[in-house]
C-alpha cells in the first residue's frame, strides 16, 4: 500500500516539479575541490557550454530551508547532489544540481522504462551476440557471447548488477533495433520534462549520456512507478543458469542489504568521465525521499555521502518544527 500511495503522490509531485526545470548549465564549476585534493585524471566532463553566473558562484553545498547544519559540517564528497521529499517535491538539499554531467549506468533506469513501455514478452529468450560486447570501454562480462536468458532475466541483471551486455541486448531486441530504442529513450526523457538529459546508448558506457541532478530526481520518481524496476533494482542477489552452471549475481549497491535502510529503488553507475554515481528512493522517518549523488570519487564515498544524508535528514526531522521537512 505504501508504494501504491507514493506512485499516486509522485504524479502530482512531478507535475509541480516541471515548473522548476532549468536550462542546461556549465560543466560543474565546483571542480575546485578536485584541483587541490583529488588526483583524478583529466577526463573531460560532458556539460552544457552555456554559462550561468548563478552556477559559477556555487562552489559549496547549498542547503534549502531552515537547516541547523552548515555545508561544511555535512561534508558530502559527491560533486552534484540533490535530496527531495518525494511527496511534497520540496528540495531539502542541493549542490550543483543544475550541472549537466555524464550519468554512466544510471542510464539503465531509462533503459528499463523504455523496455517495459513496449509491453514485451518477458519470457522471450534473448541471446547475447558480438553486437552486445563493449568495444568502447572494453569492460568484461560473465554473459559470454551465445548466452541465452529470458528478457526478464536480462532486465533484472541490467538493473541489479548493472550488466552491460544485458542492457545492450535489451536495446538490440527492441522493435526497430538500437536506433529506435535510443530514439524512444530521448522521447521518454522529453515527455518527463528532462531538459538536461540526452542518451546515445542503453548501457551508459558512453559519456554522451548526460543529465543533471534536477532531472534525475524526476527520472527516479518516474521509474519508481514501475513495480518490476522497484523489485529488480533492490534485489540483493539472483542466480542464473549459464552453460549448465549456476552464476550468482549481486546488487551493485551494498545499502540494499543494510537493515538500517528501507530502499524502494536503487541504481549505481560508474565510468571514468562520470565518477561514481548513485540514485535511490528511500524512506527516512516513514517519509519517501529521492537522493541523487553524481561524480563521487573514492571506493566508498557515495555510500558515505548517502549515510550522512540519511543521518542528517533523520536528525533534522526529529528536531524540526512541524511540517518543515
Amino acid at each position: 500500500m505504501k508504494k501504491t500511495l507514493i506512485a499516486a503522490l509522485t504524479i502530482a509531485s512531478l507535475a509541480c516539479g516541471h515548473a522548476h526545470a532549468e536550462t542546461s548549465t556549465a560543466k560543474k564549476t565546483a571542480a575546485s575541490k578536485k584541483t587541490t585534493t583529488t588526483s583524478k585524471a583529466t577526463n573531460t566532463k560532458v556539460a552544457s557550454k552555456k554559462a550561468s553566473p548563478k552556477l559559477v558562484s556555487i562552489q559549496r553545498d547549498r542547503v534549502v530551508g531552515e537547516v541547523p547544519l552548515t555545508a561544511a559540517s555535512l561534508g558530502l564528497q559527491s560533486s552534484a547532489v540533490l535530496v527531495m521529499d518525494q511527496v511534497s517535491g520540496s528540495v531539502l538539499y542541493e549542490k550543483n544540481s543544475h550541472a549537466v554531467l555524464p550519468i554512466a549506468s544510471i542510464t539503465k533506469l531509462m533503459t528499463a522504462m523504455v523496455t517495459l513501455d513496449a509491453q514485451p514478452n518477458l519470457y522471450e529468450v534473448m541471446t547475447i551476440s558480438e553486437e552486445d560486447v563493449d568495444v568502447l570501454k572494453g569492460t568484461r562480462s560473465r554473459l559470454k557471447v551465445g548466452t541465452s536468458l529470458t528478457k526478464e532475466e536480462m532486465l533484472r541483471l541490467a538493473l541489479m548488477s548493472s550488466e552491460n551486455r544485458a542492457a545492450a541486448s535489451l536495446s538490440r531486441y527492441y522493435p526497430g533495433g538500437r536506433p529506435a530504442f535510443v530514439a524512444a529513450m530521448n522521447r521518454k526523457a522529453q515527455a518527463l520534462g528532462l531538459t538536461d538529459t540526452r542518451f546515445e546508448d542503453s548501457t551508459g558506457l558512453t559519456s554522451a549520456n548526460v543529465s543533471s541532478a534536477r532531472d534525475l530526481v524526476k527520472m527516479v520518481a518516474a521509474a519508481h512507478q514501475y513495480p518490476l524496476i522497484r523489485e529488480f533494482s533492490t534485489s540483493t542477489g539472483y542466480d542464473v543458469m549459464v552453460d549448465g552452471r549456476v552464476q550468482s549475481y549481486h546488487n551493485t549497491n551494498a545499502l540494499v542489504s543494510n537493515s538500517a535502510w528501507d530502499i524502494g529503488l536503487s541504481k549505481t553507475g560508474f565510468i571514468n568521465e562520470a565518477g561514481k554515481c548513485l540514485v535511490m528512493q528511500a524512506w527516512f522517518n516513514q517519509k519517501p525521499m529521492i537522493i541523487v549523488l553524481l561524480d563521487s570519487w573514492g571506493k566508498m564515498t557515495r555510500i558515505g555521502d548517502a549515510n550522512r544524508i540519511k543521518k542528517w535528514v533523520e536528525h533534522y526531522a526529529q528536531n524540526a518544527k512541524p511540517n518543515t521537512i
